[in-house]
């Protein structure tokens, strides 16, 4: 009877042992699945993930530079708007990207240009233009933006490169649905030419 009660109460005893053993493990366990999972989420805090191509890509989310960006903004739309090649479809791939990015002030020009044969003599004349951006001059003070963008023009026909300085002015409105065709989410307003005067003509 006593090996009996003896025996009981060992075997409770290993019982209590075993479970504080395996609390103690759980509770071990927890503390560093908690641990590992908050270094995790700091390691990774500022990180985003994109699918490029069917890859997925990491990209780091940071505050944006906006005076940098709505340069970059003007830049790509006037490199778009005047690089143009003796090809109409070409033509019309470089036009149609560039009123991406612009409001119907940049198509507005671009049929005026149209309409005075401007793309017809580039084709017909063999005639390629590029554009230098010289500088970009931004007034952040109120939304929309006002900027100021000059340049140079560089034609290059078959006997002879004409370079032009081409001024323009226009606004910047933010804000926009960022997309493919327009990286930035930004468009351009109110886009005018105020100055594109002759440099010089160089024979080639």
């Amino acid at each position: 009877m006593f090996t009996k009660m003896k025996n009981i109460d060992t075997a409770f005893r290993y019982t209590r042992l075993f479970n504080l053993i395996f609390l103690a493990g759980c509770i071990v366990i927890c503390c560093f699945m908690a641990y590992s999972t908050s270094k995790t989420l700091s390691e990774n805090r500022g990180k985003v993930y994109v699918m490029v191509n069917g890859k997925l890509v990491e990209a780091l989310a940071m505050n944006r530079d906006i005076p940098v960006e709505i340069r970059d903004h003007v830049r790509t739309f006037h490199t778009l708007f005047f690089t143009l090649s003796p090809d109409e479809k070409a033509i019309q791939a470089q036009i149609t990207k560039a009123l991406y990015l612009a409001d119907a002030s940049a198509r507005r020009q671009y049929q005026n240009m149209k309409e005075a044969g401007y793309y017809s003599n580039l084709i017909s004349g063999n005639i390629s233009q590029t554009i230098e951006i010289d500088g970009i001059e931004l007034d952040m003070n109120t939304a929309p933006y006002r900027f100021r963008c000059s340049g140079r023009q560089i034609i290059t026909r078959p006997t002879s490169v004409l370079t032009r300085s081409i001024v323009t002015q226009g606004y910047v409105r933010t804000g926009l649905v960022q997309s493919d065709n327009n990286n930035h989410g930004f468009l351009i307003e109110r886009w005018e030419i105020i100055s594109n005067q002759d440099i010089k003509t160089s024979s080639r």
